[in-house]
């Protein structure tokens, strides 16, 4: 198959640019009356080729340089001398193409070039100023974008990499931390209730196996989670036993929504380490999962007392905060009050995907 020829934007650019300079040019010496169809045409030729060789030896200087890569201030120290430069070269090769057309073309009516040159030079030197000024310009601002665009590319792609390896990080802590909890949990149970701390080892075997083996995910549905809390609550209840009950509610229609790992789980060991495992007679831990707007609300009761400066210290609480700000940046909210009554209420609200 034969390999398609494409032009670059830049080539677009010049052929386009001093075409259409060129032509209008030849508008204005048609309009003017002094109009020769064949000048016209040699003149139009010349000035794309010469104009497009001119700038683009300029071109190929700045990249030699490595102008592209100066900061606006350095630039224009260089530019603006540039600018002047191009301007007399423009003056150069456009008095002497001009003439050098009149002469061939029409010998008879040419003057001498030292007559020509006083005649024209000011004016081709202000074109070519203004004309250079404009290319030159465009040319190094479009540099100048496209380079800040990569630039804001880059960054926004470093941040994103960061935030992943930062939420991988504080995922990854929270294995070991639940391991460790659950651990005790067992070792509670081994004299007391061999049964039971076998049950217990089997639901850890199954808990972790799912932790392990999605360590990398950061997101998980609703459902998915809700299966963890229910392996984490006959868990705790072999602990507790009558001790602890629990309930969730949920709207079935939420089950495939995406949230962050381990959140209710989280919001779940909160409740059994600072608010069951204190109370006397122990209690419900309810769980409720509503819709609100274009949010998903997780509410988290518990009897007890909200002590700001033990339970948000804590790894789970922590960790829960920090995740919740790098993957929503502000848009989830998460707090817990004390009710009345005796009871403590965890509310986590989530932007819906």
């Amino acid at each position: 198959m034969k390999k398609q020829v494409t032009i670059s934007l830049y080539w677009k650019c010049q052929l386009i640019g001093w075409s259409c300079a060129s032509l209008y040019w030849a508008y204005l010496g048609f309009s003017g009356g002094r109009f020769n169809i064949l000048i016209g045409l040699f003149q139009f030729l010349s000035d794309v080729f010469v104009y497009i060789l001119l700038t683009h030896l300029y071109r190929n200087f700045s990249l030699r340089y490595k102008w592209q890569l100066l900061n606006l201030n350095q630039l224009l120290k260089r530019v603006i001398p540039a600018i002047f430069l191009m301007g007399f070269a423009y003056l150069a090769v456009t008095i002497i193409k001009t003439y050098l057309f009149r002469f061939w073309l029409r010998p008879d009516n040419t003057p001498t070039f030292f007559v020509f040159y006083q005649l024209n030079w000011l004016v081709m030197l202000m074109a070519g100023i203004r004309l250079m000024a404009i290319w030159l310009l465009a040319y190094h601002l479009y540099h100048y974008a496209q380079r800040e665009i990569n630039i804001a590319k880059e960054n926004a792609r470093l941040a994103v990499i960061a935030k992943d390896a930062e939420l991988n990080s504080l995922s990854a802590q929270l294995n070991p931390h639940f391991l460790f909890n659950s651990l005790n949990n067992i070792k509670a149970l081994v004299i007391e209730n061999p049964k039971s701390a076998r049950r217990a080892i089997d639901l850890l075997s199954d808990l972790l196996r799912t932790a392990l083996y999605n360590r990398s995910v950061l997101l998980s549905t609703i459902e998915d989670e809700l299966a963890i809390v229910k392996d984490y609550f006959e868990l705790e209840k072999l602990r507790f036993e009558e001790h602890l009950q629990f309930c969730i509610n949920t709207d079935d229609n939420l089950s495939k929504e995406l949230i962050l790992r381990f959140s209710i789980q989280t919001l779940i060991e909160n409740a059994v380490k600072h608010g069951i495992a204190k109370q006397k007679n122990g209690g419900l831990v309810s769980v409720k999962i509503t819709a609100a707007d274009n949010f998903i609300r997780i509410i988290v009761q518990n009897p007890g007392k909200f002590d700001v400066d033990i339970q948000t210290e804590g790894l789970g609480i922590e960790n829960l905060n920090e995740r919740l700000q790098l993957q929503y940046k502000g848009r989830a909210a998460f707090h817990i009050n004390n009710e009345p009554g005796g009871t403590v209420l965890s509310t986590l609200l989530i932007p819906r995907s």
